[in-house]
């Protein structure tokens, strides 16, 4: 008996210090990476018994860099443009998608009276575009890129963080642009007061430009919604915008597997109440298994899981949208009959179906 009782807690031990080894890498502290980490933790790993770790990091580009050969379960939110740059980076097989998630929106921030209307009038500006390592770095240079042929000049680039860098732009105007890449409402403009439409603006994508037309996927246009911040904005603002990541790196322990798999499973059972409790983003996620782009590939064993429970959502809602179709027009064929018979509509709503 108690060679049993040793033999138990030695598991249990061994369970809590690979426990401690899951983690999911996010980004800066205010940004919606991190709040979207957490309601993934708090929706969908806590509910299959798995105590993940949210670990704030400078950002996408950074989390490609630690991902691999971590211990214990590994998950990262990455943006698509730095994930589609880091996956020939790596050794084939290492990266992988478990599922693509929401759009994240291109803020260009100036300040209120700067001369500068749309994105692409931002060529040889003072530009900040986050720390090394961020996906704010990353896109922010390679929509620069895109639009002008060229990176941005080093001379005139700095890599504050978004708030110093707002500082930077509104108080001594070392800074002229400000890139951030968040997913609508971010924090960091959200707690801003009224007061902050005096100090600074956004940039608009000019749809017709030719620098705007120059832009290819990863990249799409949105639009950064004046209701999403109404103490900021008087009016929607056309942005660019690219796709956020869960991705994992390949391969994994049988244990780590199975802990996806659990994972993966969770993420069907509550993907609805994580739609409706978690951060407003979640709300434009698709639960399923798009094909996506040539080099890419989904980590297998999530793929049977997540394209299955996917398939069975959909016919369910297909069955409901049916039922409630037919229970719909049984009702109408019922008030017919009933009116015909020369019955009060009171009457006839008494006995529908």
């Amino acid at each position: 008996m108690r060679h049993r009782f040793l033999a138990t807690l030695l598991l249990s031990l061994a369970a809590g210090v690979h426990a401690a080894d899951d983690s999911l890498l996010t980004a800066a502290e205010r940004g919606t990476a991190i709040e979207a980490g957490r309601d993934l933790v708090r929706w969908v790993a806590k509910p299959a018994g798995i105590p993940l770790d949210v670990e704030a990091t400078n950002g996408a580009a950074d989390n490609v860099k630690k991902l691999p050969g971590r211990p214990g379960m590994r998950l990262a939110l990455v943006q698509a443009d730095v994930f589609g740059a880091s996956a020939s980076a790596h050794a084939p097989g290492a990266l992988r998608v478990v599922m693509p998630l929401y759009d994240e929106e291109v803020y260009f921030v100036v300040r209120a009276d700067s001369p500068l209307r749309f994105v692409n009038d931002i060529r040889g500006s003072r530009l900040n575009v986050g720390p090394p390592g961020s996906g704010s770095a990353f896109t922010a240079s390679a929509i620069y890129r895109a639009m002008f042929g060229a990176p941005p000049d080093a001379a005139r680039t700095t890599a504050f963080s978004n708030e110093q860098a707002l500082l930077k732009l509104t108080n001594d105007k070392s800074v002229d642009v400000v890139v951030v890449v968040a997913g609508q409402p971010s924090r960091l403009f959200a707690d801003m007061k009224p007061q902050a439409r005096r100090y600074i603006k956004l940039l608009a994508v000019d749809p017709l430009a030719p620098e705007t037309l120059a832009m290819a996927a990863p990249y799409a246009q949105g639009v950064i919604r004046s209701s999403v911040y109404p103490r900021w904005l008087g009016e929607d603002v056309p942005a660019f915008t690219v796709q956020s990541l869960l991705v994992t790196s390949d391969p994994h322990s049988a244990r780590s597997q199975e802990s996806l798999v659990r994972f993966a499973e969770s993420m069907c059972e509550n993907f609805r109440e994580l739609q409706a409790q978690g951060h407003p983003k979640w709300r434009e996620v698709v639960l399923g298994q798009p094909p996506l782009p040539k080099g890419w590939a989904y980590y297998s064993p999530t793929r049977k899981v997540l394209s299955t429970c996917a398939g069975a959502a959909e016919s369910r809602m297909a069955s409901m949208i049916m039922a409630a179709s037919e229970n719909n027009g049984a009702r109408v064929a019922a008030a017919d009959r009933c009116a015909q018979d020369g019955k009060s509509q009171q009457a006839c709503r008494a006995s529908a179906p």
